[in-house]
């Protein structure tokens, strides 16, 4: 029942991603290369290219990996030494080998469980993080989409770690760890274009029915002409003809001022 519960919500994650891919691709075209995410633009491809995309990506995992070993190791190293130190002292107090193995392995679980409490998964989501925040920087894009790629990075990072490690252990969480920072800012990249699409969108129908209402607002001026024919211009045309008449206009002399010229 719990394997079969695991498999729908799996199905369902991954039937989302899809929707969420088809429609970020579908707002990227509506708005535009300019204006969609930067960093979105560059595929996994780039890492085979055998050249500079294949060093940077190379640095780039080289150094989230090390980040997530870090907090395994320190849990590793943990379990470690208290089996040893549970063993000796198994050992000491007369036990045989065979309940002392038991015991040791005990304790060895109980201080992994203790280190992974003291340890929160904190500093390898944090790099990748940062890592992902400063490359969409870097690839020219905004601070929000800089910010939605890093937050994904971040929880992707801790929950596939997370998930990967109660399934696998310390080799379930490395990996985890590096296929949901990816995952995770993909998916930041995605909902970066959702909602860019989706306000350009809106502005797009807002301006639509601005202009719907200023063409309803237009009444032309009909009036009649010499040969009693209606014709309609607009107040624009009249006021600019009313306009060339006064320009044209020449005032009268005053009779007073021609008396003055004849005095």
């Amino acid at each position: 029942m719990i394997l079969q519960k695991t498999r729908v919500q799996l199905l369902l994650f991954i039937v989302g991603i899809i929707i969420l891919s088809f429609t970020a691709e579908k707002c990227r075209q509506l708005v535009g290369e300019e204006a969609a995410s930067k960093s979105g633009q560059f595929s996994i491809l780039i890492c085979f290219d055998g050249s500079y995309g294949t060093a940077a990506c190379l640095a780039k995992q080289g150094v989230k990996l090390y980040a997530n070993n870090i907090r395994s190791s320190r849990v590793e190293s943990a379990r470690n030494q208290a089996i040893e130190t549970a063993l000796v002292d198994a050992l000491s107090q007369g036990m045989d080998a065979k309940a002392a193995a038991t015991h040791s392995q005990n304790e060895g679980k109980k201080a992994a469980k203790l280190a992974t409490r003291q340890n929160k998964r904190i500093i390898g989501p944090i790099i990748s993080s940062g890592w992902d925040f400063f490359e969409s920087l870097y690839y020219g894009g905004t601070v929000i989409e800089a910010s939605l790629r890093g937050t994904g990075a971040l929880f992707g990072t801790y929950y596939f770690g997370f998930v990967g490690e109660r399934k696998l252990g310390r080799v379930g969480y490395l990996v985890g760890s590096q296929v949901g920072s990816w995952i995770g800012g993909e998916i930041g990249l995605m909902v970066y274009d959702l909602v860019n699409g989706v306000y350009f969108f809106l502005e797009f129908s807002e301006q639509g029915e601005t202009n719907g209402r200023s063409d309803e607002s237009y009444e032309p001026i009909a009036f009649e002409t010499s040969d009693g024919s209606l014709t309609e211009e607009s107040s624009s045309f009249m006021a600019s003809e009313y306009t060339g008449e006064m320009n044209g206009y020449d005032p009268p002399v005053s009779e007073d001022l021609e008396v003055h010229e004849d005095l």
